[in-house]
């Protein structure tokens, strides 16, 4: 197998993917997307960014037959930020975004990404990267600020380490490229696994 592709628009991943030196494809479909990203009742944020990470991968699968394309493996992730039990999505509009930020300022919270490599229709690889970040106190003034920046609007938990709001994060345990939405070490794993070698 020569190349992958990326079941995935975010712009993060493909730069990751990229700087580690892959071949790879995205996968753009002209259909929407099938899976459905809402939070199930009950649902544990592991199960929930794990599902999804897995579903986008096999969807991503079943499309390559669909468009008529050469079948490879299909890599695929996602991202969720989680603190005291509450999910952290994207935010839907400034208040929410306004609303996480403030709910951060000044506490730790997670990072989870997962990470799902569909390799046939029933065979798939997957992992999971758990991260911790901590926020130094925010003033309202620096929030409505960023916000202006219209950075945080399609991103999880309102925010891109990688951006302007690194300058809010005071301390973070576990993986930076995690936290971008890719984790370097579980993907190479995966990859080499599927076998893509890493060097």
């Amino acid at each position: 197998m020569t190349y992958f592709y990326l079941a995935s628009k975010s712009p993060r991943r493909k730069e990751l993917l990229t700087r580690w030196g892959y071949r790879f494809e995205t996968l753009l479909s002209d259909q929407p997307d099938s899976v459905d990203e809402n939070v199930l009742e009950h649902e544990s944020a592991d199960h929930y960014v794990q599902r999804i990470a897995s579903e986008k991968s096999v969807w991503g699968f079943k499309e390559l037959s669909r468009l008529g394309l050469p079948v490879h493996p299909v890599l695929a992730a996602d991202t969720t930020v989680v603190m005291d039990g509450i999910i952290y999505g994207k935010p839907e509009n400034t208040q929410q975004a306004y609303d996480f930020l403030s709910a951060f300022s000044g506490k730790t919270h997670e990072v989870l990404t997962a990470v799902a490599i569909a390799i046939s229709h029933d065979m798939k690889l997957e992992a999971l990267s758990r991260s911790y970040v901590t926020f130094r106190p925010l003033t309202k003034a620096e929030i409505l600020a960023y916000i202006a920046t219209g950075e945080p609007m399609d991103k999880a938990g309102a925010y891109g380490i990688q951006g302007k709001a690194g300058a809010f994060v005071e301390k973070i345990c576990g993986s930076y490229s995690g936290i971008m939405g890719l984790p370097q070490m579980e993907t190479v794993q995966l990859l080499q696994a599927a076998g893509f070698p890493y060097f």
